[in-house]
């Protein structure tokens, strides 16, 4: 009986030794694909976005990203999840894998590398509660930061409360994501709320007298733009005239032809961003010349209004840092080093959302059920800024534009 005992305890001690030395182990390498626009230019979704899709998604896990791949069997790596929009949402996994990297490139924490997981939140609705779980379950995620609309952030925060896993926005600006007043949700964006106090100060700054809102039903827009109608009603500021879209105007060519008759001072569009290009593109052929304005959201990955010079740098008067700066910003040089184009907001916003993460990873001691109070004492200078939580997750640093 004894012999019976040692012979299988011999046999499992020699396969462990064996899979020790096997070097096909390690995870192959992944060449970044830099499919970006700098800000003055958006570049369209390229069939190359293809391949980047099969990365999110592999079959052996869905990591997507090089970044903090360990070739060492047996160090277990500190992952932290990454949860895009759509798998064309190149340059924020660049901003996330440009942090990981950073910190790999310090050391990682007591031995331990640093690995990016990435899944895509495309799909029927729902798919990003299922993504979130997957991460935390299956992938053994520490913690998440999302780069997605507030419709999906809604979902992830559902999931990452109930598994008590901390979950960082780096894009959604929706305010109530806040008021489920749960510890675990933190977001390094300027809120609804603060970018339309931003937008009302400079309408007073700027002493327009009247202003046009343009509306659509995008999610996002639509969470904008209540914020902004109810803060001006709150500091009694001049109500601008409201346009909501009529879908059977596909080419905006009635829209622009309305606002063209208005005596107004300035447009503020809380639209999608590509129905915010045909606006300003009908306005330019009808010679009408208006300061543009809106949330920051105009400002996603692939946006038309990066290729107008005026209407971006107004739209940045929402964010902060000098990361859109070639001539000042380290990481925007960084960025085009790497990846061979310039970054846009998305990319700056999951850089330091990722950054803020791992710094609090390591002050909680890797514990991921400590890292949302690490969090609460965070306190970072980053690419767009300084960024501090209050006790609801918001965002308190001033947002102040650089000249």
């Amino acid at each position: 009986m004894r012999r019976i005992i040692i012979f299988p305890a011999l046999l499992f001690s020699c396969t462990i030794i064996i899979a020790g030395f096997r070097t096909d182990l390690t995870a192959p390498a992944n060449n970044p694909i830099g499919l970006l626009a700098p800000p003055e230019g958006g570049t369209k979704p390229t069939p190359n976005h293809i391949l980047f899709k099969s990365e999110i998604n592999p079959p052996s896990g869905g990591q997507g990203g090089s970044a903090g791949r360990q070739a060492h069997v047996g160090v277990k790596p500190i992952r932290i999840g990454l949860l895009i929009q759509n798998s064309s949402s190149v340059e924020a996994k660049n901003g996330a894998e440009m942090a990981i990297a950073e910190a790999n490139k310090n050391g990682g924490f007591n031995g331990r590398k640093f690995e990016l997981v990435v899944k895509s939140m495309e799909g029927p609705w729902g798919t990003g509660s299922k993504q979130a779980v997957d991460m935390i379950f299956n992938d053994g995620v520490i913690a998440i930061v999302g780069s997605h609309d507030g419709r999906n952030a809604h979902l992830v925060e559902q999931a990452t409360t109930k598994a008590n896993v901390t979950f960082l926005s780096a894009w959604s600006g929706d305010p109530t994501l806040s008021q489920a007043f749960t510890p675990w949700f933190f977001n390094c964006v300027p809120n609804d709320n603060q970018q339309a106090d931003i937008l009302i100060q400079e309408m007073k700054r700027k002493k327009f007298g009247k202003g046009a809102i343009v509306a659509d039903d995008d999610y996002d827009a639509n969470s904008a733009f209540k914020s902004f109608v109810r803060r001006s009603a709150e500091v009694e500021s001049a109500k601008p005239v409201t346009i909501k879209i009529d879908k059977s105007d596909r080419d905006m060519s009635e829209t622009a032809r309305i606002i063209g008759k208005m005596d107004t001072d300035c447009l503020i569009l809380f639209t999608e961003p590509a129905v915010s290009d045909k606006i300003i593109s009908e306005l330019f052929k009808m010679k009408i010349s208006l300061p543009v304005y809106g949330p920051l959201s105009l400002l996603c990955e692939n946006s038309p209004l990066y290729s107008y010079t005026d209407v971006s740098a107004n739209l940045l008067l929402l964010s902060s840092g000098e990361w859109y700066m070639r001539g000042k910003s380290e990481f925007a040089a960084g960025y085009h080093e790497k990846f061979g184009s310039y970054p846009g907001a998305s990319a700056a916003y999951v850089f330091d959302a990722m950054m803020v993460m791992i710094n609090a990873v390591k002050a909680s001691g890797a514990d991921r059920e400590r890292i949302h109070k690490a969090m609460m004492e965070t306190d970072y200078r980053g690419v767009t800024g300084t960024i501090k939580f209050d006790e609801k997750g918001n965002r308190i640093s001033p947002v102040i534009r650089v000249e």
